[in-house]
């Protein structure tokens, strides 16, 4: 019978083999002990924008633009509808923070709360003051409005000092812009009379740019800045923009193109920022790409969790038009939202956020460790 080399070997060569696993296992267990610490360095998380990153605000507003009753929240915790526009978590709320971000305009919100972070955002918002107008929601500017609210509650919780260090310590996060080419310039007739397609991108960026100053005198040091998404490839989009919206579900490209080229001028804007601002202040601004993910998923290249199997149409009522009130109990369902990319005509299931939030942790990390 032939016998193993193993029988053979020294008795320290599996001495200095278990000292070395163990060594290795030393290395990966300190390594995720400063990841962690890392993030508890990490004081607050503040989101600004629109729907993509709303977990509620509008259910204390005046709109029709709201998502709190079924089938939204279908997998999230307990089945709550808790105004997100999806089947459950928000791509923020994977940060890690918390558990979940709560709205601000939460009345019942603790201290403890307050203190880790919330978000201002209003779904159907845009960095364009006409867009909210048209929906009834929270503008940019209120948002900036209610963190200031927000501060001086802090400052009465923490104090002065205390506050301003926990500015510096806090992310900030925005996302919006979707909502002012989808629903705004490219559905009313009025900022087209008034601007061109280029200065239309320069009018919004100069409104990003103002409002990345603004909370940069508040005391931000870590910004993202989220950019447009492959705005032809919304199933709402394709609907109302293909010759044939039953038969012909490809992303609609004159539409994408122009969230392109927003992206890139975009990026550009925030560079110019960030080296203005950074000999005074120290900050540091990123800007967070969720174009290539989410077009990697439609287009079958995504290699997080698998693929998906229906990327041109949503998981609520035909998936062609419905959103927010056309989505509702009587809406028929799929009976798995993890194979979709989208959950209703607009906005992501909670796997396709959890995709763009992986393909987006290299620029968390690094805001973590600013």
């Amino acid at each position: 019978m032939a016998i193993s080399s193993d029988a053979h070997r020294p008795l320290h060569q599996y001495y200095y083999y278990f000292i070395f696993m163990i060594y290795c296992l030393l290395c990966f267990t300190v390594t995720l002990i400063g990841a962690s610490n890392n993030r508890n360095k990490v004081s607050a998380l503040y989101v600004f924008g629109d729907s993509t990153v709303d977990p509620g605000n509008n259910n204390y507003i005046r709109t029709a633009f709201k998502s709190n009753f079924e089938p939204y929240g279908r997998d999230f915790a307990n089945q709550v509808p808790t105004g997100r526009f999806t089947n459950g978590k928000l791509g923020t709320d994977f940060i890690g923070l918390k558990e979940f971000l709560p709205p601000y305009l939460d009345p019942n919100l603790t201290n403890q709360e307050l203190i880790t972070g919330v978000s201002f955002a209003s779904a159907g918002s845009g960095y364009d003051p006409l867009t909210p107008t048209l929906s009834n929601v929270i503008s940019i500017g209120k948002q900036l409005e209610h963190f200031k609210e927000y501060k001086k509650k802090l400052e009465k919780i923490l104090g002065k000092q205390k506050t301003e260090n926990h500015m510096k310590n806090a992310i900030f996060f925005i996302s919006a812009g979707t909502n002012d080419f989808v629903i705004n310039y490219f559905t009313l007739p009025i900022r087209r009379k008034t601007y061109s397609l280029i200065a239309y991108h320069h009018f919004l960026l100069q409104h990003v740019q103002d409002f990345i100053q603004e909370l940069l005198r508040e005391g931000a040091r870590k910004l993202g800045v989220v950019g447009l998404p492959p705005m032809g490839c919304l199933p709402i989009m394709i609907t109302f923009n293909s010759n044939n919206a039953l038969l012909e579900r490809g992303c609609v490209d004159m539409f994408s193109s122009v969230a392109r080229n927003h992206n890139l001028i975009l990026q550009n804007q925030l560079n110019l920022v960030q080296l203005n601002s950074s000999m005074s202040t120290g900050a540091k601004i990123y800007y967070v790409d969720i174009y290539e993910p989410l077009s990697n998923m439609i287009h079958g290249l995504d290699d997080n969790n698998g693929g998906f199997d229906e990327v041109d149409s949503g998981c609520c009522g035909s998936g062609y038009i419905e959103a927010a009130f056309l989505c509702n109990r009587a809406s028929h369902l799929c009976s798995d939202a993890s194979k979709y990319v989208f959950w209703d005509s607009i906005h992501p299931t909670e796997k396709a956020y959890y995709n763009m939030y992986l393909a987006s942790r290299h620029v968390i990390d690094a805001l973590v460790n600013v």
